[in-house]
Formats: C-alpha cells, sequence, structure tokens
C-alpha cells in the first residue's frame, strides 16, 4: 500500500520518538480506519519489532496512547506500538449505534458473517493481515517480528488472533480479557448478530481455542479481583481450564484490588511491555 494513502492527523515529539495518528481506507472494511503509532527513537537507525494493542468496548485509537503510559518504556526497549479503532466507523448500519456493547466501537475483532455486518466488520482480517501490512510498508516494523495485545473485547481480540495465527504473532499478552464470550452476555450478543451460524462461534473463543490447541509461547494475562465485570463477562477461570487441557503454558495473575479501568492498565504496562520485548527483542 502506497504511503500517500496514509492520512496523517497529528504528529507529537514523544521522548525520543514520534507518536503519531493516521488514517487510511481500508479494503477489509470499506471504510476509512483510524490507527496510531508510537515510533520509538531506535528507529532512526534501524527497523523495530512492533505491539499491537487492541482497545476494549467503546475506546478508539486514541484510547490506549493516551492512558495507557507505554511510550517511556516502549522507547527504552525499541519497541514500536500500534493501536487501531475497535469498528469499522461512519456506516449507519440498522442498529449500529443502539447499544454501548454492540455495533459502534465494538467490533469484537472477529470476520462477520451475517447481513449487513459481513460487508464491513471484519476487524479479524484488518488486525491480522491488512494493517501489519500497512505498518511494516509505510514505517521503519521489522517484518514478522510483532506481538498483539489487548485490553477487556482487545484482550479478547489479541488472544483470538493469537491462537488463531501463531505463524503471524511471535508474542501475546491481555488484560481482563473476555475469556469465554460464547458463555458470557458481551460476547453472546455479538456472536448471535455478527456470526450467521451458532456453529461459528467457537472459532472466536479464546478458551474453546486455547483447549483445542496450545500457543507456542507463553500467555500472560493479568486480571484485578475489583473488576466489576469479572464475574458477569471474563471468566479467567476458563482460560486456565483450557490451559490444563491442551498443555498451554499460561501465566494468568490476579490481582488485589483493581478495577476494569486505565488505572489498571497504567499499573502493569511495563511488565507486558518487557513479556513482548523478551520474545521480539532478542
Amino acid at each position: 500500500m502506497a504511503a500517500a494513502m496514509l492520512e496523517t492527523r497529528s504528529e507529537h515529539a514523544c521522548f525520543s520518538g514520534i507518536q503519531g495518528f493516521y488514517s487510511h481506507p481500508s479494503s477489509s472494511t470499506g471504510t476509512i480506519m483510524n490507527f496510531s503509532v508510537f515510533v520509538p527513537g531506535a528507529a532512526k537507525s534501524r527497523k523495530v519489532p512492533a505491539l499491537y494493542y487492541l482497545a476494549g468496548l467503546t475506546c478508539t485509537d486514541e484510547t490506549f496512547m493516551v492512558k495507557a503510559g507505554a511510550q517511556k518504556l516502549a522507547d527504552e526497549l525499541g519497541l514500536m506500538l500500534i493501536a487501531c479503532d475497535t469498528s469499522p466507523r461512519g456506516l449507519e448500519l440498522p442498529a449500529e449505534h443502539d447499544d454501548w456493547d454492540f455495533g459502534s466501537g465494538a467490533g469484537f475483532y472477529l470476520d462477520a458473517t451475517a447481513s449487513p455486518w459481513n460487508k464491513h466488520y471484519r476487524m479479524g482480517s484488518y488486525i491480522n493481515a491488512e494493517l501489519p501490512a500497512l505498518i511494516e510498508e509505510n514505517f521503519p516494523a521489522l517484518a514478522g517480528t510483532k506481538g498483539i495485545c489487548g485490553h477487556s473485547m482487545g484482550g479478547h481480540g489479541a488472544l483470538v488472533s493469537a491462537l488463531r495465527n501463531p505463524e503471524r504473532w511471535q508474542s501475546v499478552s491481555a488484560f481482563a480479557p473476555i475469556s469465554n464470550p460464547v458463555n458470557v452476555p458481551w460476547g453472546q450478543k455479538a456472536f448471535s448478530n455478527y456470526l450467521a451460524a451458532e456453529s461459528e462461534w467457537r472459532a472466536w473463543d479464546a478458551s474453546c481455542l486455547m483447549a483445542e490447541k496450545a500457543y507456542p509461547g507463553e500467555v500472560l494475562i493479568d486480571q484485578g479481583d475489583g473488576d466489576q465485570f469479572l464475574e458477569r463477562e471474563l471468566h479467567p477461570e476458563s482460560l486456565e481450564g483450557a490451559a490444563r487441557t491442551s498443555g498451554q503454558q499460561l501465566r494468568l495473575r490476579r490481582h488485589s484490588g483493581f478495577d476494569h479501568g486505565y488505572y489498571f492498565i497504567q499499573s502493569f504496562i511495563d511488565d507486558h511491555l518487557r513479556h513482548h520485548a523478551a520474545v521480539l527483542c532478542k
């Protein structure tokens, strides 16, 4: 994809690197998609590994870059950070904006198969193929050396992307992921609308995928025990059961008093960056 197809919304000096916000026409979604990139100072002299971050419900491509406080250590480690929007925008599909947990801002990082969503809600293809190709062509990202991380709905997306495409993602981690969407209200609402048949659901569920086949590397997950969505929507114990079944190397850490928000992510983002850097920056 030619660099001319990129629109630079803004760029800012950040530590020894650049924090930028961009847009481009997406072939996966048929819409203009927004994404953000932190390019560390090390990229002035060489290509660097990339860590992709998937945000949660209602968030945008700006949320992580503004709230997580990840750029300082990423700059020190020589990691590029990439974040994208959480759904296509501007489509005005029926019921697309009716609920905060479905439709706009809630793409669930899957490829929809049910009409009318299947023409545009193809975030799975966007994350796993189109966006990395765009990044590697237009930014100093080291080809084929990338990890994926996410929060809540984005944690679901990160885990599913890595489990479905382990050859594409060399490292994976998640904050408070929706671990077993086939069995919780958020997942059931999304899957029953986006996917044409219930038989497709398990292919987009991290616990189901992990039980069938382990990801070839350690999976890091952090979960706060004060999370208001823990019992109803997140179910990290499902991942623990799946890991036992497949032999997955899983490091699931529970933290007293932490809720679902970005103060939780700020508190442990350094651990996640180091987890990815240990694999990607060898």
